[in-house]
């Protein structure tokens, strides 16, 4: 049986950070993923938002590790490691109420730490996106877009660079704790590996992993629910310098407007939960999302926008709950010491990617 210091299960963007940061000379890390390649699942599926830290509680997990996260993408940006633009964004309100609900939001997300928040008139906000109808917004400059896939294939080479080895195509089948560490079967022939430290990075199934290891994961709170976003792309060329959000709805952020890399919009995600991954994204669902950011964007019509991708989130929450807190710690009060749990880190997971990789690393070292 190979013996190892650190098994990790997952290559998303969570395990290939904690990949890069803990391969060392003098270290044997080993990634274990069921896909052919890396970042296959949430992790290139989602807005490729760096989230500037507005509607964390203060003191939370999610709150502290995204602001560490994004300044670390936007120094990774600046060393020209990672491309990531600081194109900033605009909260919207359509009506009275929803500009209280501003004034609001940013009080509270001040006290959490966000930077450089202010309140700007429908006039502003049209000044810079004309086609937007609107009577005030929150602007936020510390928001922006990052290619997922460059920061994701960033961490994969830093990791290979450092020794790591990644197994893919090696789904985990069972956990054990054996002396000294845990014992980890994979793979259609059940190969095993013994590794003293295991991070479970496994994104949708880390509660199963979880589960494998020996936790109740009702008990703990560590049940995952899988909720569904899809996208939409506009069809026509349109400067959209910035991003566009609604004032949030319970389960998301709303349908937003999100310039990519390529200078193209897309529309989502909206939020479905479901018991089962697909991605499909049926075209009938235009109308749904043109009615959505017509609020805001009056003249939108569905014929304007194609079916573009989705993803699915991995929730701490369940449809009738609040949100809940990333769960990033070590077990050892559950008599499993040196077994690191990485569970429910949906959004601002990406944004925060190399701060929950710091995070781990404590842990380990």
């Amino acid at each position: 049986m190979e013996k190892v210091d650190i098994a990790i299960i997952g290559a998303g963007v969570l395990g290939l950070a904690a990949a890069a940061r803990l391969s060392a000379e003098d270290r044997t890390v080993v990634v274990l993923d069921a896909a052919e390649r890396y970042g296959t699942a949430t992790s290139s599926r989602n807005s490729e938002v760096v989230h500037a830290g507005i509607y964390y509680p203060p003191g939370s997990l999610k709150s502290r590790l995204c602001h560490e996260g994004r300044k670390r993408l936007y120094d990774l940006a600046a060393q020209g490691s990672v491309w990531v633009k600081k194109t900033g964004k605009f909260i919207v309100a359509v009506n009275g109420e929803e500009v209280k609900r501003l004034e609001s939001i940013k009080t509270s997300a001040q006290t959490a730490g966000a930077e450089g928040l202010r309140l700007v008139d429908g006039a502003y906000v049209r000044s810079k996106i004309p086609q937007l109808k609107v009577e005030a917004a929150l602007w936020s400059p510390e928001t922006g877009i990052v290619d997922s896939e460059d920061l994701m294939g960033y961490y994969h080479r830093r990791a290979e660079d450092r020794g790591a080895i990644f197994l893919f195509e090696n789904a985990v089948t069972a956990a054990s704790r054996k002396a000294g560490g845990y014992v980890l079967a994979f793979g259609k022939d059940r190969e095993e590996l013994h590794a003293r430290f295991v991070v479970n990075a496994a994104g949708l199934y880390s509660d199963k992993i979880a589960e494998m290891a020996g936790i109740d994961i009702d008990a703990a709170g560590y049940r995952i629910h899988w909720c569904k976003g899809h996208y939409f792309r506009y069809k026509k060329n349109i400067a959209m310098p910035h991003l566009v959000y609604p004032v949030p709805v319970t389960h998301g952020l709303g349908i937003h407007l999100t310039p990519d890399r390529q200078g193209r919009v897309r529309l989502g995600p909206d939020t479905k939960f479901v018991d089962k991954i697909d991605y499909d994204v049926p075209a009938d669902l235009a109308e749904t999302f043109a009615e959505s950011v017509r609020r805001y964007w009056p003249d939108i019509k569905a014929r304007d926008l194609d079916p573009d991708t989705a993803g699915i989130r991995p929730k701490l929450s369940a449809p009738d709950e609040g949100p809940k807190d990333f769960v990033v710690r070590e077990e050892a009060d559950k008599d499993l010491p040196g077994w690191i749990n990485l569970i429910g880190v949906e959004s601002p997971g990406l944004t925060a990617s190399a701060a929950v990789a710091d995070e781990v690393a404590a842990m380990v070292e």
